[in-house]
């Protein structure tokens, strides 16, 4: 029982400790990720929400993925923030898993929605007359509701196992956040079910819809290529363009932290690819869906003249 049992009351999260000099300056940084981060994602969902044009399945996938990018982001940069600013490094044992629960969450359902997004593009734009049928807003309710219970699904499993090891020689997080592998790697005793666990959901939750996602992709630009004219290639093209970045971003960071040789791993690059992750994505994502979207930009001159004329 005194073996299983975890003896240390709070974790250390190191963060950025070799540059300590930087700490200001990234605590500034952080803070205007954050900030923007929040103010896209929520400008995104006002707008969805209050325009009646917008109450299509794509956009209600693109509110999903605000609410994933807000819960992502609060969940890692707030207590990086306190690190940068007042060095305070502890964080509660119940604190931690909290943390590791909610980014689990996020992490797993992103994938998930974003298969569910290309999909969603790729029945657009293959089969375009029968979209209204294949998609509606109560079939894309139950695939959000879906991507969302995998993500539960995930964490659970994960805390599970993870309340079932003991840190008793060290409590020493060198990550930004309590991280699933190094936390982990701090576990005392025996970890291979653990890691089993972990191997086997990490590709049933997150390589499957990476994949689908892919061939998914491949699927529709053959279909846009077959299009004789033109203009009805880049009217095809212009329907999917904002999810292709997101996703070539997305899959990027993505590989570049799970697949990658044993002889060129680096703890410092690490939590470099796990800030781009946690932060730089969820800011990117409004920004690229915003900019490159007519619909969107004509729903915010909208509101902006609702909010003007109410105020006047």
């Amino acid at each position: 029982m005194e073996a299983n049992t975890t003896l240390q009351s709070e974790f250390i999260i190191l963060g950025f400790y070799k540059w300590p000099h930087l700490h200001l300056l990234l605590f500034v940084i952080f803070l205007l990720v954050y900030l923007i981060a929040m103010i896209g994602n929520l400008t995104i969902m006002v707008v969805i929400s209050s325009c009646s044009s917008l109450h299509t399945p794509m956009y209600f996938f693109l509110c999903n993925l605000s609410i994933l990018d807000i819960t992502l982001i609060s969940t890692v940069i707030p207590k990086l923030l306190d690190i940068c600013l007042s060095g305070n490094r502890s964080i509660t044992y119940v604190g931690c898993f909290t943390q590791l629960l909610f980014f689990v969450i996020c992490a797993v359902a992103e994938k998930f929605l974003l298969a569910v997004m290309a999909y969603d593009r790729c029945l657009a734009i293959c089969w375009p007359l029968r979209y209204s049928s294949l998609m509606n807003l109560r079939i894309s309710f139950h695939l959000a509701l879906i991507s969302w219970g995998f993500g539960f699904l995930e964490s659970l499993l994960m805390i599970g196992l993870l309340s079932r090891c003991s840190f008793i020689t060290s409590n020493v997080i060198n990550h930004l956040f309590c991280d699933l592998e190094t936390i982990l790697k701090m576990s005392t005793g025996s970890t291979q079910e653990a890691q089993m666990a972990v191997l086997v959901s990490g590709s049933l939750f997150g390589f499957v819809p990476l994949v689908f996602i892919l061939v998914t992709y491949v699927f529709v630009i053959y279909n846009i290529l077959r299009i004789h004219s033109n203009e009805g290639k880049r009217k095809a093209f212009s329907t999917c363009s904002s999810h292709m970045t997101v996703i070539t971003i997305f899959l990027a960071v993505i590989l570049r932290m799970y697949i990658k040789p044993k002889s060129e791993f680096s703890v410092e690059e690490d939590k470099v690819l796990a800030i781009l992750y946690a932060a730089c994505i969820p800011t990117l994502n409004p920004i690229i869906y915003s900019l490159r979207n007519k619909d969107v930009h004509l729903a915010i001159q909208k509101l902006k003249l609702a909010i003007c004329s109410k105020v006047l």
